[in-house]
């Protein structure tokens, strides 16, 4: 039996544009189904496509504050979500739930 290599899967490595970058979080808040902690690991993988360290200094945390409250083990405040989205060159909207 041949045995097939295989490497593990980073998205951060295909987060190329603003445009990749909010189809995914997008797509992340529609699967989380309110997990918070998941729309927090697509903002890392998201902060870590863009380089985690200018990301911390455009937000005003430090480096491994965000690491920590992206990790996806923990949920982050809405101050650090929204100064994380402002960073990376996203806005969050709403739209109404169509039912």
């Amino acid at each position: 039996m041949t045995k097939t290599a295989t490497s593990p899967y980073d998205v951060a490595e295909h987060l190329r544009t603003r445009e990749d970058m909010a189809a995914y979080l997008e797509a992340s808040i529609e699967e989380a189904r309110g997990d918070a902690a998941f729309v927090a690991k697509a903002l890392g993988d998201i902060a870590r496509a863009r380089g985690m360290a200018q990301v911390a200094s455009d937000a005003g945390l430090s480096r491994e504050s965000l690491y920590k409250a992206l990790s996806g083990e923990r949920v982050p405040t809405f101050d650090t979500v929204l100064r994380v989205v402002g960073a990376l060159g996203l806005k969050l909207r709403a739209e109404a739930d169509t039912l």
